[in-house]
Parts: C-alpha cells; sequence; structure tokens
C-alpha cells in the first residue's frame, strides 16, 4: 500500500501544474516554519517522526548513562570525564590552590566503584584506570593546603588498592612532547593524496593495518577524553556486501568493498541533552585520522554518507542489533585502490570563500 501511495505521489508530482502548486506550498510551510521558533515548534507537531528517532536516543542514552553507573563495565566515561577535567585543573595558570572541591569527592567515588568492578571484568581497560590512578595521584600532590572536602576525598584515595604504576601518565610540559618530522608540504601532500576511493582491487586488507590506523584516529581531541565512538569493522564478504547495502551513498559499488567500517556513536555517554552532538564532532575528528593514516599504509578508503532517514535508520539498527541510544556517524570503505579506477575531482571551495577573520554582528 506504502508503495503503491508513493507511486502514486510521484506520478502526480510529474505533473507540471502539481508540481508547481506542491513547490510553492512547500516554500509558504518552509517559510513560516524556519522564520520563528513558534513556527518550528508548531510544525513540529505534525512533523513529529522527523526527530523522534533522536529525541528518543538521547533520552535513552541518558537513561543508559545512569544505568551504566551500577554496572560492571570496560571504560567508566563518567570517570573519564572527571580526570579529564582535574588534568585542565592541574595545567591552569594560575593553578588555584584548591580546586576541583565541587566534584572531587564524586570523582574518587567513580575511581573506587570502578577498582572494585575491575575482577569482574576481563577486558577493563587498564590503560584507564593507571592514567585515573596518576592524576588523581598529581591532584592530591599540588593540592596542599587544608581543605576539608579535599581531605576528604585525599583520605579515601589514599585508602584505596592500587596497582602499581610509575605515576607518569599525568600532566606534562609541551617542551617534552616528542616531535615528529612531518613537513607541512608532506602534510599537504598526503591531504591531497586522500581521494574518495570507490575502486578497490580484489585484496583482503590485513586488520593489523586497519588497527595501526585506529591508533591514530583516536589521538584526535575529543570533549572531556570520553571517545563516545567505536569502529565496528566488517570483512567477511556477505556481511560487507549485507551492510554496505543499505546507505543509498554506497550504490554501484557495494558489492567490491573489501572492508566495511560503521562508525558508531554512543548516547550513552552523556548525562545531558546539550551533549548529543558530541558522538558526531568526535567520531568525524578520528575518523579523518584514521583515514589520513590508511594512506600512510597504502591504503584507500571513501566515507559513505549516512543520513537521517527514517526507513534506512531502523534497517541498519536491526542489522547491526543497535541499543536505542547507538547512532551510526557513517561508514568507510576501506581497501586496496584499484589504480585503474576513476576519481572525482571534488574542486573545493576557495579559501576566500570559507574563511573570514574577525567577523561580528556590530
Amino acid at each position: 500500500m506504502i508503495k503503491k501511495l508513493k507511486r502514486i505521489a510521484k506520478d502526480l508530482l510529474a505533473i507540471p501544474a502539481v508540481r508547481k502548486a506542491y513547490e510553492l506550498a512547500n516554500r509558504g510551510v518552509l517559510t513560516a516554519a524556519g522564520t520563528t521558533r513558534l513556527g518550528a515548534t508548531l510544525y513540529s507537531i505534525p512533523g513529529f517522526g522527523t526527530f523522534n528517532r533522536e529525541q528518543f536516543a538521547v533520552l535513552s542514552g541518558r537513561r543508559a548513562y545512569y544505568e551504566n553507573l551500577r554496572r560492571s563495565r570496560s571504560s567508566h566515561v563518567e570517570l573519564r570525564r572527571n580526570i579529564h577535567r582535574l588534568e585542565k585543573g592541574i595545567l591552569m595558570r594560575p593553578r588555584r590552590d584548591a580546586f576541583a572541591k565541587d566534584y572531587i569527592l564524586e570523582t574518587v567515588d567513580f575511581y573506587r566503584t570502578a577498582l572494585r568492578r575491575g575482577p569482574q571484568d576481563p577486558v577493563m581497560d587498564a590503560s584507564e584506570m593507571t592514567w585515573a590512578h596518576d592524576v588523581l595521584a598529581e591532584y592530591f600532590a599540588v593540592v596542599t593546603v587544608a581543605d576539608p572536602v579535599v581531605d576528604r576525598a585525599r583520605a579515601v584515595f589514599t585508602s584505596l588498592e592500587h596497582s602499581t604504576t610509575d605515576g607518569t601518565v599525568k600532566p606534562y610540559v609541551h617542551g617534552d612532547i616528542p616531535q615528529s618530522d612531518v613537513t607541512y608540504e608532506q602534510l599537504a601532500a598526503l591531504s591531497m593524496q586522500r581521494r574518495s576511493v570507490r575502486w578497490f582491487l580484489d585484496k583482503p586488507v590485513e586488520r593489523e593495518l586497519l588497527d595501526k590506523a585506529l591508533l591514530v584516529g583516536r589521538q584526535s581531541p575529543t570533549a572531556c577524553n570520553r571517545l563516545p565512538y567505536e569502529y565496528l569493522v566488517f570483512d567477511d564478504p556477505a556481511m560487507v556486501e549485507r551492510v554496505a547495502g543499505i546507505p543509498f551513498g554506497a550504490a554501484g559499488y557495494a558489492h567490491q568493498i573489501p572492508t566495511l567500517i560503521v562508525v558508531k556513536g554512543r548516547l550513552d555517554s552523556y548525562f545531558s541533552p546539550r551533549d548529543r552532538h558530541v558522538i558526531y564532532i568526535d567520531a568525524a575528528l578520528a575518523s579523518m585520522g584514521f583515514m589520513y593514516a590508511l594512506e600512510t599504509l597504502g591504503l584507500s578508503s571513501s566515507v559513505i554518507n549516512w543520513p537521517d532517514f527514517e526507513p534506512l535508520e531502523a534497517k541498519m539498527a536491526k542489522t547491526l542489533g543497535l541499543a536505542p541510544y547507538e547512532r551510526v556517524i557513517m561508514l568507510i570503505a576501506v581497501g586496496y585502490a584499484d589504480p585503474t579506477g576513476l576519481v572525482a575531482f571534488s574542486q573545493k571551495k576557495d579559501l576566500d570563500v570559507l574563511r573570514s577573520f574577525n567577523s561580528l554582528e556590530s
């Protein structure tokens, strides 16, 4: 029935007079809805389904965030957030004598809970716990003034049984960062080398190369160091074809993609809807670094666009078994480029078009 109605609508829109009337009505509705917040609110009533999946994902993510606080997990986003906040306080200039008093007790409690549940989870992120310990230890080393809140937190932290660390996973001076030999010219050349490749050789992609590229990608900046994304890698041909056949953007070349990656964002990393867009920002930053790294390893890639289109969202969620708070950010095709395949020129905007200086409303 739905397909029949769509076909009828398509046939009607092929009639010039009907098409013109539709366009006029559409512009009128968008003018009314897109001019004021009130208009947008009224428009959202009949258009409820357009944004409902995202709203459900955000609310489901917030619910899962609080439920996760009571669960054993491999990674603890609440601890990661607070430890990074401590790092920023430690490196601040000038540094306050006592800082983080509004969340230091909470942070130590998060750390204590993670320590106690660690033995129940064989895949707990040991590097995360080392980082948390060393930053907390540094915090209590630099905050030496007497303060009842800090003293209570210090007492709890001191009483815990920690794993042995060398105490180096904490803020350090910029001058100690090892400098690479990569020049601007080399980086610019790499950016020109990386083209969106859609035609690949019939050759499998080594998993260890993907892991090496992911190590680069994960170094990308991320809000409060939460890394709210995961990379779902498919290199089984049948699975690749199944997943690659879902998005519109892979039509015509999905059948010969050697490896397909679904970049997934996790909205259960946040307790507030204010952060609902961070999964897209952080995952995109990491994915660009990942794709540049692939180029250095002889691999090529292309991003498969993932529009927020309800039928495809539902199909992908069912195929991958996604939780309501897990959102697909993008898909990335990876493989060895066919040297005879064409790539799009993709002329970029002129610099003066996409950049401005000191532009403020007067």
